[in-house]
């Protein structure tokens, strides 16, 4: 019955997706960006949708249940604090930007605010590069709900399978408005049920007074900061929600929006649905040790789901397995579609391939490059066994680093290509460098301090942007004059 439930909710998604394929209008812009009509409503569920994945609500009580309720602090009070700030900062001006030029992706952006096609393409390879491990955890996720949701019936990889399938069929079938009409369903569904597998295994637990008992009792060091998160690891998790500002898909649903007034809601609202998602989550990652003592490393990325699984009948298990599905797809499709666009618009488009092409062959190839993007992050979700959670954190390091570039196209008129290249660069070296420590080593942050490689490369990425532009020739006041004005 949990895997009919888990199936019903696929076709759900599937339908809403094909359904606003009817509203296609045969653009280029109308597919990726639904013509630049989305409102308040639908800009919020999808900015929120598309930044809280599997990483929200798997891999958030998977480090809870290792390390507690700091958990909270790390990354959901600080992300309700720099993302909307980002939305203000950078979303509205690349918005206007966007707008008043016809961009689709932030590289066409960022190639002729520099005029570079050289930094047009590094930015291509390295934004695909820094996605994929998010893409990764959401393979992830939706493999490990199914399986764990239906007793090791359904192997892990058929469930990684199936989610790819689902999120390739709609929104290369319907593009951004399919993905957004999606997203906002979907993540009011994982909204609403989170806090419903909350309150359902909260009572079967024997209510809040029992379960805080036996947490204070047996695991006291789960309910403070304590020695867990050490005050500068504390400290640097503030530099990780700046990823935001760099992510493709937040930047594409950013030009999506139909007026300047459409970001008000997003920036007001998001720190309520923030609290919303990671509260259960991280609470239900503490209260999964009552009954699962033993999870050791990757293993628990499994905890919510073994908890909807022992603690739901089968009905309402397969609906809180949905809520899961909801949070892996609702980010899973943005991240697809916005891969397609920048490989249409930045690829084949730029480089003069779609002079052989008429529209719908420009939108099929977009599509082919993308199902092979999933493929390799499919071949990956079957050979990697790392945390959700730190996954996602050198993934969200990577785009972190980069918002120096960003600033600087919307802020700084003296930045030069030159001093951007280098930034990426420097950005690219320093990552894969720390990545290499962190793989062999889960624990690892700098001279064990407990910070985050992030401060050191996001301070390289700004330090080397500014030099480097500092001793390069200055961009024409001529060209600088469209961007500000």
């Amino acid at each position: 019955m949990t895997l009919t439930v888990l199936l019903a909710y696929l076709v759900i998604v599937l339908l809403i997706g094909v359904f606003s394929h009817r509203l296609f209008r045969g653009t280029s812009e109308d597919f990726f960006l639904a013509t630049r009509t989305i409102g308040p409503f639908i800009l919020l569920m999808s900015l929120f949708g598309t930044h809280m994945t599997s990483f929200s609500l798997l891999g958030a009580s998977a480090e809870s249940y290792r390390i507690g309720i700091a958990v909270f602090g790390l990354m959901a009070s600080s992300s309700a604090i720099v993302v909307p700030l980002i939305f203000l900062f950078i979303g509205t001006r690349a918005w206007s930007i966007g707008k008043r030029y016809g961009y689709l992706t932030q590289i066409q952006f960022f190639r002729e605010r520099w005029n570079s096609n050289a930094l047009g393409l590094l930015l291509f390879v390295v934004l695909i590069a820094f996605l994929i491990p998010y893409l990764l955890i959401g393979v992830m996720g939706g493999g490990i709900t199914l399986n764990q949701l239906t007793d090791g019936v359904v192997p892990q990889w058929v469930g990684g399978l199936l989610v790819c399938a689902v999120v390739l069929c709609y929104v290369l079938y319907g593009g951004l408005r399919a993905t957004a009409w999606v997203n906002t369903f979907q993540t009011l569904v994982f909204m609403t049920l989170g806090g419903i597998a909350f309150w359902i295994i909260l009572q079967k637990l024997g209510g809040l007074n029992t379960v805080l008992q036996y947490i204070t009792a047996k695991y006291p060091d789960l309910l403070v900061r304590g020695d867990n998160v050490k005050p500068l690891k504390h400290i640097s998790y503030l530099f990780i929600p700046l990823s935001a500002g760099m992510f493709p898909h937040m930047y594409m649903h950013w030009l999506s929006a139909k007026k300047a007034d459409s970001f008000k809601l997003p920036i007001l609202l998001y720190p309520v649905c923030i609290a919303i998602v990671w509260a259960p989550s991280v609470l239900l990652g503490i209260m999964g040790r009552i009954d699962f003592p033993n999870l050791a490393g990757p293993a628990s990325n499994t905890i919510l789901v073994q908890m909807i699984h022992d603690y739901a009948p089968e009905v309402l298990a397969g609906l809180l397995g949905a809520g899961v599905f909801a949070a892996v797809m609702s980010s899973l499709d943005s991240q697809v579609l916005a891969i397609g666009t920048m490989f249409t618009q930045d690829v084949v488009k730029h480089y003069g391939f779609h002079d052989k092409m008429n529209e719908k062959q420009q939108i099929l190839s977009g599509r082919l490059f993308v199902a092979g993007i999933l493929a390799i992050t499919f071949i990956l979700s079957l050979i990697t066994n790392r945390s959700i959670f730190k996954l996602g954190v050198w993934s969200f390091t990577g785009f972190a680093a980069l918002l120096p570039i960003v600033v600087a196209a919307l802020y700084w008129k003296r930045s030069t290509a030159a001093g951007v290249t280098v930034s990426i660069i420097t950005t690219i070296v320093l990552w894969i460098f720390f990545l290499t420590k962190g793989w062999q080593n889960p624990a690892f942050t700098l001279f064990d301090s407990g910070m985050l490689p992030v401060v050191i490369i996001l301070a390289a990425s700004a330090v080397m942007l500014v030099l480097v532009s500092l001793f390069t020739k200055a961009p024409t006041s001529q060209h600088l004059n469209k961007y500000f004005k």
